[in-house]
């Protein structure tokens, strides 16, 4: 795509974000920052985990998103029982042909919804990794490829809560950020009853954007510009979490270009052809927190899913910003 279809598609992308964040607000209330980030994971080419507790919106929040768009979509409910072929497919011998069919699992489809995904076992769990790390399945010595565009949405409940399977670091650094919804306000709460009293808002969401208009969006998201010394400013971000006297695990390569591509991202959808430090200071968190172990010997009254968090905070602060 040359530069000027990108700074032309750049002017149009402020309303149809506007477009799809409205329908996804007709029904998560109060939680804007988390749905613009949800479409920056998108847009990035990336793949989502929502983290939270049971009942604030996390697969809704998937399922609203989907269904703004024009896309083959598919939900797999994820339980303690589950086989990797219920997620990739199986080989079925046709007596019609005489020979073994591969039927695809619902891991086709472009959006697909992993709820609760840490209800599984891990041997089902790292069936999703090819597909998320190379868009393509290999089953039966032969590998399918997915369509596109394809984004996984992962939720799970916290990993305090019983009956959960935690995802290993290589399965968590695949994913481009963990977003966390929280309880609404009053306001917004109020506003959850009043639509869920006489229908069901979800039924009320039409398409915004298809398939191929997604795929050009994404295309013309690796055209940003993102200045050098920006990259220097993640690369020092990167460099402390690796040597940070409480962090067992650090950012890996793969995080820096996935905090570079969301910042691309962002930038585009609020209308720029270049990224500011801000875009990066606001991805920093979502983007690396799952990506960061701490060590047993950092003492915190925190959670353990909050004390990373709190700790690349520090790493900001001590960081020089780019002017």
């Amino acid at each position: 795509m040359e530069k000027a279809e990108v700074n032309n598609l750049a002017g149009a992308i402020p309303e149809l974000v506007t477009r799809v964040q409205q329908c996804v607000q007709s029904v998560i209330r109060g939680k804007n920052e988390v749905i613009q980030l949800a479409l920056v994971g998108l847009f990035a080419r990336g793949h989502l985990l929502i983290e939270d507790v049971p009942g604030v919106g996390k697969t809704t929040l998937a399922h609203s998103l989907a269904r703004s768009f024009n896309c083959a979509f598919q939900r797999i409910q994820f339980t303690s029982d589950m086989l990797p072929s219920d997620v990739i497919g199986i080989s079925v011998f046709s007596q019609q042909t005489q020979r073994f069919e591969f039927r695809q699992g619902p891991i086709f489809a472009n959006i697909v919804l992993a709820d609760e995904i840490n209800r599984t076992t891990p041997k089902t769990q790292s069936a999703l990794l090819e597909a998320m790390n190379e868009y393509q399945v290999t089953a039966d010595n032969r590998t399918y490829k997915l369509p596109q565009p394809f984004m996984v949405m992962a939720t799970q409940n916290p990993i305090e809560h019983h009956g959960t399977y935690p995802l290993p670091e290589s399965q968590l650094d695949r994913f481009l950020m963990r977003l966390r919804i929280g309880y609404p306000n009053p306001a917004s709460e109020k506003e959850i009853l009043r639509n869920f009293a006489d229908s069901e808002p979800l039924a009320k969401i039409e398409p915004v954007m298809n398939a191929e208009e997604v795929v050009e969006i994404q295309h013309a998201v690796r055209r940003i510009s993102v200045d050098d010394e920006l990259m220097n400013y993640i690369l020092a971000i990167v460099e402390k979490t690796r040597q940070h006297e409480y962090l067992s695990l650090g950012v890996s390569p793969r995080g820096s270009m996935s905090l570079f591509r969301a910042a691309q991202a962002l930038a585009f959808m609020e209308g720029r052809n270049f990224c500011i430090p801000d875009d990066i200071k606001r991805l920093i968190l979502p983007t690396f927190a799952h990506r960061c172990v701490v060590s047993s010997r950092y003492i915190s009254t925190l959670k353990k899913s909050d004390q990373a968090e709190a700790i690349l905070h520090e790493i900001m602060d001590s960081t020089p910003i780019p002017l």
